[in-house]
């Protein structure tokens, strides 16, 4: 009776938590129609309209332009460091990016090939998808790449999913390399504001 219960609550829970992701989508899709999206100035004004709960719209925001990669992470970085300043816009855009990475991994390793094939262009996935399987600098790679600006992490992590490497080693290359890069911005930016 009480694993019928158990199991009952979990599936209600689950498409609770699926109907909020697909609302989530749909408003953060809208407000990328509508232009929010354009630049820095408009990401603003736009995370800046909910208020007390900017942190937690731009912490949002980028864990989901990690997971649909079309959105410009960029530019919530920028908008963390001059609405937060450069401590709170790291904290903003690490969990954020961070949160994202782990959710990107974990939809790749729950959906495989399919998945990823899809996120990398043409025949730049038969290209990596040899190299990682073959190559024993993968994580070495996949850490520079957490470090570096630029670098094309987004789709790393979708990919990193369908190697064999575990959940808890890509949780440690995200928390010890992504905050470097996301540092460097904020202050960066920061102090470009002032």
């Amino acid at each position: 009776m009480m694993i019928e219960q158990a199991e009952k609550w979990k599936k209600r829970m689950t498409a609770l938590f699926f109907i909020f992701c697909i609302a989530l989508c749909g408003v953060l899709i809208k407000a990328y129609l509508d232009g929010k999206f354009d630049s820095a100035e408009t990401l603003q004004q736009y995370i800046a309209g909910f208020g007390l709960l900017a942190p937690v719209v731009l912490v949002t925001v980028q864990a989901v332009q990690v997971v649909l990669p079309v959105l410009p992470g960029f530019l919530g970085c920028i908008v963390g460091a001059v609405m937060f300043g450069w401590a709170g816009g790291f904290w903003c855009n690490y969990i954020g990016i961070s949160m994202g990475s782990l959710i990107a991994f974990i939809l790749a390793r729950k959906y495989g090939q399919g998945l990823v094939s899809k996120m990398f262009p043409g025949k730049k996935y038969d290209k990596w998808a040899g190299w990682a399987a073959e190559s024993k600098s993968y994580t070495v790679l996949l850490f520079l790449g957490m470090v570096l600006p630029l670098f094309p992490d987004d789709y790393f992590c979708y990919f990193t999913g369908i190697t064999k490497m575990s959940f808890r080693k890509f949780a440690a290359i995200i928390i010890v390399g992504k905050p470097w890069c996301i540092l460097a911005y904020s202050i960066i930016f920061s102090t470009a504001a002032s």
